[in-house]
């Protein structure tokens, strides 16, 4: 039965941040097509990679560092959540020691 709770819990933990990160990845995604509509389409991808002015560069790293921010934010509140969830499960208190958990 644990495992099934654990399951859940995992297959509905993912499900959000799957979610949340596909999310922010397509809308960088449509903005980045969005600002080429104009430009020649023959590019292969290295050439467009070679490209890419060193502000894009800057522009990327803070995309990434923020998307590093929202999943430590989305695991923190998982985390809570799980261990709030955990008193109707049986698991009240924190386990320490991973080999006692079922």
């Amino acid at each position: 039965m644990s495992q099934n709770d654990n399951f859940a819990g995992g297959f509905i933990a993912g499900a959000l941040l799957g979610g949340v990160v596909g999310g922010i990845i397509g809308a960088l995604a449509t903005a980045r097509l969005k600002s080429g509509e104009g430009e020649d389409t023959s590019l292969s991808n290295s050439d467009r990679f070679d490209s890419f002015s060193p502000g894009d560069e800057e522009s990327m790293e803070r995309a990434r560092r923020g998307l590093e921010d929202k999943i430590a934010q989305l695991n923190s509140a998982i985390d809570d959540v799980r261990q709030q969830l955990g008193g109707i499960n049986g698991h009240a208190q924190p386990v320490d020691d991973p080999s006692m958990i079922d």
